[in-house]
């Protein structure tokens, strides 16, 4: 079977940047699952493996545009310090939840913090970023009307959350 829309994918993989760190990686771990064509992993990424089948590996590169997108200075914002407790350490590279001025939840961090005031850059960490993806497919199954209507796979068949790739729990659909 070849990976196309409403199938479900096992995924081996190694993400690096363009100096060849790694960012992310599954060696060691499961293969990640996903539903391919409900947007559970970024699209370039996502395109680049249609058509694939079991035991085909690829090199990926994703541009910035098709994965956490160009960073947004609008993204970036200056608050007063004194919107954080005086007693909190306030530290360049922290993450904290923030509602911005489109009413969202985001991860901010702090890029410098200033005598009165505190840089938040709510952009991905990896916006920007050129992603190179070594990949290797370890399955591909047709996806059951429950993975579909949810929008994610359920291991074993079933619905369950907290799997390690981010879903959580059936009707959780924040992916």
């Amino acid at each position: 079977m070849k990976i196309a829309p409403k199938t479900v994918v096992a995924i081996d993989y190694t993400l690096t940047d363009p100096k060849g760190d790694v960012l992310d990686s599954s060696l060691g771990r499961e293969p990640l699952e996903y539903l391919h064509g409900a947007a559970n992993i970024i699209p370039g990424l996502e395109r680049a493996l249609e058509g694939l089948a079991a035991g085909d590996a690829k090199i990926v590169v994703v541009a910035p545009a098709d994965g956490y997108g160009v960073r947004d200075p609008k993204l970036v914002v200056e608050v007063p310090r004194d919107r954080f407790p005086a007693e909190a350490a306030v530290e360049p590279g922290m993450k904290f939840h923030a509602q911005l001025s489109d009413g969202q939840m985001h991860v901010v961090t702090v890029g410098a913090v200033k005598d009165d005031s505190v840089v938040l850059d709510a952009n991905h960490e990896l916006a920007g970023v050129e992603l190179r993806f070594d990949v290797k497919v370890r399955g591909v199954r047709a996806a059951t009307e429950e993975e579909v209507a949810h929008g994610h796979p359920h291991h074993g068949h079933q619905c369950c959350g907290g799997h390690g790739h981010g879903h959580g729990h059936c009707g959780d659909h924040g992916h």
